[in-house]
């Protein structure tokens, strides 16, 4: 059985060599490796603005957090890679004892075939005839390598078989039949069609009827009796599905959770006679908005243990046009906007929040508007962030910095993402 990843891929990002490609990196550190910059041991203070970072420590606690609840909870976990899309981030999720890496699409899955990932879940139907000759390509010369995909048609069954037999696999495809609900992404709709599909992923020769999957998050975005109500509907016609089906494993995969909801998957799928496979990806990370507010840990679960959040922005006051106005060299291209906007922490080197009632009200593409706060010109702010999925996108490597609290806080590695 070879490793979860290839370790000397991960450790090999160390001799990348830094230069005006990274948007994060100052120019002094042009031209050294990873390694060696690192050694020259930088510091907040050597990078400008604007800027994304990594908390170490928060890190450290929220992968060891879901490792510990999880374990506790007798499921597995497949972190859903495209949160970070970062081959070290993985890692460390996968040392702690995750299963696998879940991944969206095609190039996420090309990029975590670079790094060898061995179980990889695509929460997605893979229908692209050239994607599909790859993938039988490198499941025919790994036979660690384990994938499941997902297919929600009988057409995507008929498409599916029909390109790997083409590409002349050998080894069949393990699938999940994707379930789905009313409102919802992707996914059969009604149970019985759901059972059609199995059947006829039980008839192609390419594929084989591995499990069951699906996307609670998709039927609720808070965490009211209401939306928890329709997530527990929804996994239990996810359980009595799986009952329902006739695999063609010894050990089928029962696979839902997102990262806001994943105690009420463990609540009614856990005892299954199958490998319950959460997709949480957003934990690592974590935030200062939107999953700060849904987590389950923020609702009790876990022993009273929350998760912390990892990523800070800094942005530098460049004008002071009006009395209550500032703006920040921030905006749409470098911060999330989609799930709130960015909020004002503090001001570094104060260690105070610029005011009570400080906050940022728009973004353009380039700066960020922040109103009623008690800073300069030339003064950084630091920010709160909503939604990792949609502010790591917009950079391909980030400080990680000892303490994002300290006075000066080191940096202490870079993490490279591919998105």
């Amino acid at each position: 059985m070879g490793k979860a990843i290839d370790e000397r891929a991960v450790d090999a990002l160390g001799a990348e060599r830094l230069d005006w490609r990274f948007k994060a990196i100052p120019a002094a550190a042009d031209g050294a490796t990873v390694e060696e910059y690192l050694r020259t041991r930088p510091t907040l203070d050597d990078f400008g603005t604007p800027l994304l970072t990594l908390d170490a420590g928060a890190l450290d606690h929220n992968v060891r957090l879901m490792a510990s609840w999880t374990e506790e909870a007798g499921v597995h976990l497949a972190p859903h890679g495209k949160t970070t899309m970062a081959p070290a981030l993985w890692r460390r999720q996968l040392d702690a004892g995750a299963w696998g890496i879940t991944l969206a699409n095609l190039p996420q899955l090309r990029v975590g075939r670079a790094f060898g990932v061995r179980n990889v879940l695509l929460a997605n139907a893979l229908l692209d005839p050239a994607g599909l000759a790859w993938l039988s390509r490198e499941l025919d010369g790994d036979p660690d390598f384990t994938f499941l995909s997902w297919v929600d048609a009988v057409r995507s069954v008929e498409l599916m078989d029909q390109a790997l037999r083409a590409a002349g696999a050998s080894r069949p495809v393990d699938v999940c039949v994707e379930l789905g609900g009313p409102g919802g992404r992707t996914g059969v709709r009604d149970d019985d069609e759901a059972a059609a599909v199995a059947e006829a992923v039980r008839r192609a020769p390419a594929l084989r009827l591995a499990g069951v999957a699906g996307y609670e998050g998709a039927l609720a975005h808070d965490a009211s009796d209401e939306g928890r109500a329709a997530v527990e509907t929804y996994l239990r016609r996810m359980a009595a599905l799986h009952e329902r089906l006739a695999y063609e494993v010894d050990e089928p995969v029962v696979s839902a959770g997102g990262s806001a909801f994943f105690d009420q998957v463990v609540d009614v799928l856990a005892g299954l006679d199958a490998r319950v496979v959460l997709r949480s990806g957003a934990y690592v990370v974590h935030d200062d908005g939107f999953y700060r507010s849904i987590s389950p840990f923020a609702r009790g679960t876990g022993h009273g243990e929350r998760l912390r959040s990892a990523m800070h922005a800094w942005a530098r006051v460049v004008s002071r046009p009006e009395p209550a106005l500032a703006l920040l060299d921030a905006g749409r291209r470098d911060l999330s906007f989609d799930e709130g906007l960015p909020e004002p922490q503090l001001v570094r080197g104060a260690g105070t929040a610029p005011v009570a009632d400080a906050r940022v009200t728009a973004l353009n593409d380039q700066h960020a508007f922040l109103r009623d706060a008690d800073v300069r010109v030339g003064d950084v702010v630091r920010l709160g962030l909503s939604h990792p999925c949609t502010v790591l996108d917009k950079w391909t490597l980030i400080p990680v910095v000892d303490d994002a609290d300290a006075d000066t806080p080191a940096v202490v590695d870079l993490i490279r993402t591919w998105f």
